[in-house]
């Protein structure tokens, strides 16, 4: 017989630490995603359980559909729990679960811990007046403070979170119907592969030539997870890291000559380093201005990507202001921020073009713009006034990095990159970071793109076109 419900060890956990999954679960977008992805939740649930008031409200809903979803429904929601860095909980429900399988569990005793303004300190919560109280001793996330090596004006704090890897639920494919749909007023985008993805990721610096630039912890994180979910994206993805500002000229360079550009429909760029408002930094110290990038790829110096999307994205500093955030009015009450984070900061042929624009015969061409068909996603914020500071978590990466994958993973199927841009820019804006010992202790991001693009960018993955 089929078994419809949960099992009983995973209910009787859920049901134990209800009152703490109530107080401290985080269920946001990205946690309903991952449990739709899966099948757990349909499309109707996971917009009742949105259309809750308070996050009290969507836990609890959430916890009663859970049991009645499934056997997987359990494993899945901690999967989930571990994808957005709610990784405590999900130890506290997988170790009782598995303790309970083995031994009778004691009525008396129920453990309820809750992290405090300090990560890691414990504090017991009161549970029914006929238990006992105690402080269980599972590990909840922590701080690790790295000293900086060199004194700088802006210090940069590095912190890492006792937290699981980046989400890897598998890129979710277009369907057939969706492709017939939208492919005709969006860019071409069927060649196997899609195109080229290069990602340059600087991670160690000079210590002689560079020596206010600190190692990047994460940023190896960073260029993994742009390698897996491009390459499930199909593109042929190429990684350098730690290279100069000449070997990062030179590595753009020949990637823009590739002849193999004439038969694919799109490339991707993504610059990973210190930076400042517009250049980022080579392991050597030395600046690469994003200007001379942008045009190494317009129509004049790659004719081969002419009219064909060009994407770039760019993890790094604009400049040294941290953002602190400003309070807002009739806001939510601050919870504890699930993560600690670290700013990115570095203290953190034109005759030939013109004969290209002829054809075979000399004939006239509708002449293009000199930059067209680009869209750029930078981590943070340019300003008339400010140029700010990005995150970088030691252990799972950049928050933007972070975001983007998430997006493209769960999202790339039916939704066109510029609104995918809009959506790492709502999830960057909800969080914040904790780094004591700087001027501002509590820090936040904001990202941005822009975009020259001239229709609607939707990658179709998975989905190959049969003629």
């Amino acid at each position: 017989m089929l078994e419809c419900g949960m099992l009983e060890r995973d209910s009787r956990a859920l049901r134990r630490h209800s009152a703490t999954l109530c107080k401290q679960l985080v269920v946001d977008a990205l946690l309903i995603q991952s449990l739709q992805a899966e099948d757990i939740l349909t499309e109707s649930m996971a917009e009742s359980i949105m259309a809750e008031q308070t996050s009290h409200k969507r836990s609890w809903r959430l916890l009663l559909l859970l049991p009645k979803r499934g056997p997987r429904a359990f494993s899945s929601f901690c999967s989930a729990l571990r994808e957005t860095e709610q990784k405590h909980l999900c130890d506290l429900l997988t170790q009782t679960a598995e303790k309970d399988g083995k031994e009778t569990y004691v009525e008396s005793i129920q453990p309820e811990e809750e992290p405090e303004g300090k990560a890691g300190q414990l504090v017991t919560q009161p549970t029914e007046s006929k238990r006992e109280r105690f402080v269980d001793s599972l590990p909840l996330p922590t701080q690790e403070g790295i000293a900086a090596k060199r004194a700088r004006t802006h210090e940069s704090m590095e912190f890492s979170l006792d937290a699981d890897s980046p989400i890897n639920t598998p890129v979710l494919p277009c369907t057939p119907d969706f492709y017939l749909s939208h492919c005709q007023q969006s860019y071409r985008m069927n060649s196997s592969p899609r195109g080229f993805a290069l990602v340059i990721s600087n991670v160690t610096f000079d210590p002689c030539a560079a020596p206010d630039l600190d190692p990047r912890k994460g940023g190896e994180v960073d260029d993994e997870v742009l390698r897996k979910v491009f390459t499930e994206l199909d593109y042929l993805v190429t990684v350098h890291r730690d290279l100069t500002a000449q070997g990062m000229r030179t590595c753009i360079e020949t990637f823009c000559r590739r002849a193999d550009h004439r038969t694919v429909d799109s490339c991707v760029v993504c610059l990973l380093s210190h930076g400042v408002e517009g250049a980022i930094y080579g392991t050597d110290g030395q600046l690469l201005q994003l200007d001379w990038v942008f045009e190494a790829f317009d129509n004049a110096h790659c004719p081969l990507l002419q009219n064909k999307p060009k994407m770039f994205f760019i993890q790094a500093c604009r400049g040294d202001e941290m953002d602190c955030g400003v309070e807002q009015i009739d806001g939510p009450a601050r919870t504890c921020s699930p993560s600690c984070e670290q700013r990115d900061a570095g203290r953190e042929g034109q005759g030939d073009a013109d004969s290209r624009q002829r054809g075979d015969m000399g004939r006239p061409r509708i002449k293009l713009p000199q930059r067209s068909d680009m869209i750029c996603g930078f981590a943070s914020l340019k300003g008339q006034r400010i140029c700010t500071a990005a995150m970088r978590n030691t252990k799972r990466g950049s928050w933007f990095i972070q975001e983007l994958n998430t997006s493209l993973r769960l999202n790339a199927r039916d939704t066109h990159l510029a609104d995918i841009m809009v959506q790492v820019n709502g999830r960057i804006k909800e969080r914040e970071g904790y780094a004591p010992g700087t001027a501002h202790h509590r820090c936040k991001e904001m990202s941005e793109f822009t975009s020259s693009l001239c229709k609607d960018l939707y990658l179709f993955p998975k989905y190959q076109p049969q003629y």
